[in-house]
């Protein structure tokens, strides 16, 4: 009873003392929010400040290995995370950084990461031409302008209405890690990064402040640069919450004056969310029942006009795999039926020696509504075929079309009732769409390349349950 009874004094002191900024109207979705689940906007700040707007040290910049700010306030780690009202499984789905889209209020398309620095020095001008010219008060009210864009961007690619808003900065997160006790990670491989400062042995390890600040925020010398900086976030997060769900924090007085100090110091939420009923509600949650996803992307390296490299993302794709995984609203039209491709599975086969081919393939046939089935490698040979089992050479047919037309078709007793098998031989070009078009998720793309070590499998999402090895 006295643990509870300190627990929940510290939680009413944490409440009293956040940080609010006036970016969702309302406060938010209330209590049960009326679409039937809640949707929260977490966001981690490139930002050399403290939630208040003051400057951080300079001893405190390098010891958090900061860096040089580049004038640039960038969101580097977006999550759009949803909650249904009922208590049942939460889903948090990364948003990459570098996602090329579209951001209201007439910037036109670029990096999602950018919304929120474009509206905030769009606003910080205005203020100043106004007349402001306390530092402190510009700094505030332009941040709040870059979260009002940058929630309206993220509704807009998800098609869901945001109704709460976390942001935290580098030192806060520093600071939580420490306040509890580190986080249990894993790596394939040993790591050593100068830019982030990583430096990790192989294997799992608990880590808290700087070391994990590096951690979630390498991404050079890794196989899949930023993609594997989005799993290794989701994997962070995930350790994150099975800490601070678990009674050894809640109920430790020195671990969680400390979480609430950290908080305090550096976490911003939109103005009148009530924390202390939501934590409430969240505390039967359980590390298997939040789920860490990211959502699909078309080409990892996107010539852009004038933001240089970045991810291209489908819009609607987006919606439809966000909508897939939160689930439509109440009152919504239920989806079409599904084409006559859904009754096919699809088995790819790479010939051809170039690695990732197969997986390329197979999520251009699951873009239109086949069913993704196995994928490997196969002996080195020239042409591409469709093999079938009995009475299937419709559907072999329909695989072909799906990629170009120009696939030979042969029965095959071996191919399984209901399957086909692609052989993807050298002659296969990519004219049916296979990688323009796929929708890859860093999991996808890791089964794609044999020669990475296997970080979270294909179809499989990060739970916080157990301690995910990634790159």
């Amino acid at each position: 009873m006295g643990l509870t009874g300190y627990a929940w004094a510290a939680m009413q002191g944490l409440v009293n003392g956040f940080t609010m900024t006036d970016v969702i109207g309302s406060g938010g979705g209330g209590d049960k929010p009326a679409d039937g689940a809640r949707d929260i906007l977490l966001v981690g700040l490139d930002s050399r400040t403290d939630a208040q707007g003051n400057p951080l040290p300079k001893d405190v910049l390098a010891q958090l290995r900061a860096g040089v700010s580049d004038g640039e306030l960038n969101t580097d780690t977006l999550i759009f995370v949803h909650i249904p009202n009922d208590g049942g499984k939460a889903v948090a789905i990364s948003l990459p950084r570098d996602s090329y889209v579209d951001i209201p209020g007439g910037y036109g398309k670029h990096k999602i990461n950018s919304a929120y620095a474009r509206a905030k020095f769009a606003a910080r001008k205005e203020l100043q031409t106004q007349g402001v010219t306390d530092e402190k008060e510009l700094e505030l009210k332009s941040n709040q302008e870059g979260a009002k864009t940058l929630i309206a961007t993220v509704e807009k690619l998800t098609g869901s209405t945001i109704d709460n808003y976390a942001a935290i900065n580098l030192l806060g997160f520093n600071d939580i890690t420490k306040a509890i006790g580190g986080v249990d990670v894993c790596l394939n491989r040993a790591v050593r990064d100068e830019y982030s400062g990583a430096n990790f042995k192989a294997g799992q390890q608990s880590l808290s402040g700087a070391d994990a600040l590096a951690f979630v925020r390498q991404r050079h010398g890794l196989p899949r640069g930023d993609l594997d900086r989005v799993v290794r976030q989701q994997v962070f997060m995930a350790g994150l919450a099975k800490k601070v769900l678990s009674a050894g924090t809640l109920t430790d007085p020195g671990k969680l004056n400390g979480l609430v100090d950290a908080v305090k110091k550096s976490v911003v939420l939109n103005q009148g969310w009530d924390i202390f009923g939501f934590a409430q509600q969240m505390s039967g949650l359980t590390g298997g029942k939040i789920e860490f996803r990211t959502i699909p992307v078309v080409n990892m390296d996107y010539s852009t006009p004038e933001d240089g490299s970045a991810i291209q993302v489908d819009p609607r794709q987006v919606h439809d795999f966000v909508q897939g995984l939160a689930g439509p609203p109440p009152g919504a039209p239920a989806p079409p039926p599904a084409n006559g491709n859904a009754s096919t599975t699809v088995d790819v086969r790479n010939a051809t020696g170039k690695t990732g081919l197969a997986a390329s393939v197979s999520q251009t046939l699951t873009g239109k509504g086949f069913i993704a089935g196995s994928t490997d490698n196969a002996s080195s040979r020239k042409t591409s075929v469709v093999r079938y089992p009995s009475g299937a050479q419709a559907a072999a047919q329909g695989v072909a079309e799906a990629l170009g037309g120009k696939l030979s078709l042969e029965q095959d007793a071996s191919v399984p009732p209901g399957h086909v098998t692609v052989l993807i031989g050298t002659d296969y070009s990519n004219s049916g769409g296979s990688s323009g078009s796929a929708a890859r998720t860093p999991q996808q793309l890791t089964a794609a390349q044999p020669s990475t070590p296997a970080t979270p499998e294909p179809d499989k999402a990060i739970t916080a349950d157990g301690v995910t090895c990634v790159n």
